[in-house]
């Protein structure tokens, strides 16, 4: 992806800025490229017609294009109007602040980046950059928790201190993004800066239970994760950790627990602390019958919730052990049609 572009773009005044540069420095995988330049949009499209992509407007306010490459990764091309230096100045950390001359040996680093890069610091460029763009407050703990053995320096401790506020300003879509990167090591960080409050999260002992940022998500911000613009499905996913209660090892308990929690009932188990009942849950899986005992037009009751509660009941006696047959659980429906089951 580095060498296209350099080819592409060697004889214009290209400079290839930020995160590329910084994880090229450090070795790690370029996941996107951004190109600072003139004119972004034939940039954008000189690169598509040699990859065979489509370039889009990823900002009109900003004048960004980007171009999507097959293989998932992406240039994006930001508007140059002034110097290199002046792009530079407009960046958050040193770190992030360094550009290399597409196609050349040119590099600048007026904030010392690469000697940041070398000492594993994450330094603001300046005591306005949270000001400036507050969704750098969480980008700054990402960065430390990302970024092997980085640390936040003193002085920019201070800065995301005082602009700890500010930070429930972003767009929810650009927070969620950066929270969905967070390791468990970096909520707490999140925490400890005083930003994990203001945004309605608190971290506590089920944060570690489960490796996932899904759960890590629902753990921290338990129903208040609804204030972000989160998809139906991690929707869903709250709402069934948050129902979950402590089941006892017992085929029917595990059996309700289940059903309030499937297709997450793993992940339900850690949120209530009760891991030790993983393998009673995965057995209980592997033994879920392939079909029903029998229908809901099969009972001789009528249309209505009545169904789904005899449904639901003969199910859970199947899982019991105490209805293995088509005719007994017939004989269920007729001598419980009607009857509100008391629970346990």
């Amino acid at each position: 992806m580095r060498e296209l572009v350099d080819g592409l773009f060697a004889g214009d005044e290209a400079w290839i800025v930020g995160g590329a540069v910084r994880d090229r420095a450090l070795r790690r995988p370029l996941i996107d490229l951004d190109v600072a330049l003139r004119e972004p949009e034939q940039a954008a499209r000189k690169l598509a017609r040699r990859v065979g992509g489509a370039p889009f407007l990823l900002s009109e306010r900003h004048g960004a294009w980007r171009v999507v490459l097959a293989d998932g990764r992406t240039v994006d091309f930001t508007p140059l109007p002034g110097s290199i230096e002046d792009d530079l100045a407009k960046r958050d950390f040193a770190i992030n602040a360094i550009a290399e001359r597409a196609g050349g040996d040119e590099t600048v680093d007026p904030y010392d980046g690469f000697g940041d890069l070398a000492a594993r610091r994450i330094a603001a460029i300046g005591d306005d950059v949270f000001r400036d763009d507050p969704l750098r407050l969480l980008r700054a703990v990402r960065l430390e928790d990302e970024l092997e053995r980085f640390r936040i320096v003193p002085g920019t401790e201070e800065l995301i201190r005082r602009d700890a506020a500010l930070v429930v300003e972003p767009a929810g879509e650009r927070v969620l993004a950066e929270l969905l990167r967070l390791s468990p090591a970096g909520y707490r960080r999140l925490d400890e800066l005083g930003l994990l409050a203001p945004l309605g999260g608190a971290v506590d002992e089920r944060l570690e239970r489960w490796d996932s940022a899904e759960y890590r998500l629902v753990g921290v911000f338990g129903d208040r994760l609804r204030r972000l613009p989160i998809s139906n499905e991690l929707r869903r996913f709250g709402a069934a950790l948050r129902r979950a209660e402590r089941p006892e090892r017992d085929a029917r308990s595990i059996h309700r627990f289940r059903r309030a929690t499937e297709p997450w009932a793993l992940e339900a188990l850690a949120f209530v602390d009760a891991l030790e009942l993983r393998d009673a849950v995965e057995d209980a899986r592997r033994a879920e019958p392939s079909e029903p005992l029998v229908r809901g037009d099969e009972l001789g009751v009528p249309p209505g919730p009545e169904i789904g509660r005899l449904l639901a009941e003969i199910d859970e006696e199947r899982a019991a052990g105490t209805i293995g047959s088509r005719e007994e659980a017939l004989d269920y429906a007729r001598r419980h049609a009607g009857a509100v089951r008391e629970d346990g």
